[in-house]
């Protein structure tokens, strides 16, 4: 689905060489966000009225989105409950529980992105739908869930590297799980986009040390693309890695086929989630005890546990704010806290 930047004031072709600038210029993980909500906004805008979206939209329409996505709907039948199961039909929408508010929240972030992109005024930023959706965040608030159930920290992940041999898959599946914790928690996204020349090996006869570069995360674009270190026994296996599957371009880690060659394609997020998992169950863990999102809890949870100071952790993990990062910190038992144990 295209984005909805189209405007009067353009015509076709400069409406396509704006459309294709916001590609470029954009994360590809927003992008698809973008798509994902847009294409949901519009189902939904269709079930409850029948009608396209406008722009600008109406605040009448604002605050109907706001209260259909506000409530419980399973023992709540009428017009909000019929645009839920329209959209449940559709495989747009999972049930007619209420929504978590940071869904919510992202789809309005997105619908107001839409309405910037057209030079238009947002009927989310008028004062009753922005009070009522302040209202809604707060009858709705739940605890924060966790995206790991366990953090992987060093002694899982050292279960789990004992599993991989010295097979491509046991080699490629060494590297990415070193990589993805080691350079401080990457992300599945993260991992998946590398490719080959982001991996700088200069430094690596001398020093032993590789450098990172990381295109695009949550918070850095291209223009800032942090290089990131990487030394010691996750160096080495990312190099080892390299030299045998023959790594000199594009995807950095692949899929590996039954017959355990590397194949050319890219290994995708969900192929992350797919390593992390076997080699839990393979070191003896149940499948569920930690997401992929566990290797970024886990090494901001093993930093903790070290000692080492949250900024300094932060430099890695590129966490944005110091609150969100110190939550890893914060569940640290306080009896396992390093300066429990200043006086010896």
């Amino acid at each position: 689905m295209d984005l909805p930047l189209a405007s009067p004031a353009l015509s076709a072709d400069q409406a396509e060489a704006l459309t294709a600038l916001y590609r470029r210029g954009t994360p590809a993980n927003t992008l698809r966000a973008w798509e994902r909500d847009l294409a949901y906004i519009a189902a939904w805008k269709q079930a409850a009225f029948a009608s396209p979206l406008a722009w600008p939209e109406t605040e009448a329409v604002a605050l109907r989105f706001l209260l259909d996505h506000s409530q419980d709907l399973i023992d709540a039948p009428g017009a909000a409950q019929d645009t839920a199961l329209a959209l449940i039909a559709a495989g747009l929408r999972r049930s007619l529980a209420c929504p978590a508010p940071a869904t919510l929240d992202r789809r309005i972030a997105s619908w107001r992105a839409f309405h910037r992109m057209r030079n238009l005024h947002s009927p989310f930023e008028s004062p009753l739908v922005a009070q009522a959706r302040a209202r809604a965040r707060r009858a709705a608030a739940r605890p924060r869930a966790r995206k790991s159930g366990n953090p992987i920290t060093r002694p899982v992940l050292e279960a789990m590297l004992a599993t991989c041999d010295h097979s491509h898959r046991g080699l490629r599946d060494k590297a990415l799980l070193m990589l993805g914790w080691a350079s401080g928690g990457r992300r599945r996204s993260e991992i998946s986009a590398l490719n080959g020349d982001d991996v700088d090996a200069r430094d690596f006869e001398g020093q032993g040390l590789l450098r990172i570069r990381l295109l695009a995360t949550k918070t850095t674009g291209p223009d800032l693309a942090p290089r990131l270190p990487l030394k010691g026994r996750p160096a080495r296996a990312v190099m080892a890695w390299i030299t045998v599957a023959g790594i000199h371009g594009g995807p950095l880690f692949r899929p590996i086929s039954l017959s355990d060659r590397v194949l050319k394609r890219r290994l995708g997020p969900e192929g992350i989630r797919e390593v992390v998992r076997h080699r839990l169950v393979l070191a003896g863990y149940p499948p569920d005890f930690a997401s992929a999102h566990g290797l970024r809890s886990g090494f901001l949870t093993q930093a903790a546990l070290d000692g080492a100071p949250l900024p300094a952790a932060m430099a890695l993990s590129l966490h944005r704010s110091p609150a969100q990062a110190q939550r890893y910190y914060a569940d640290v038992e306080i009896a396992d806290n390093p300066a429990t144990d200043l006086l010896g």
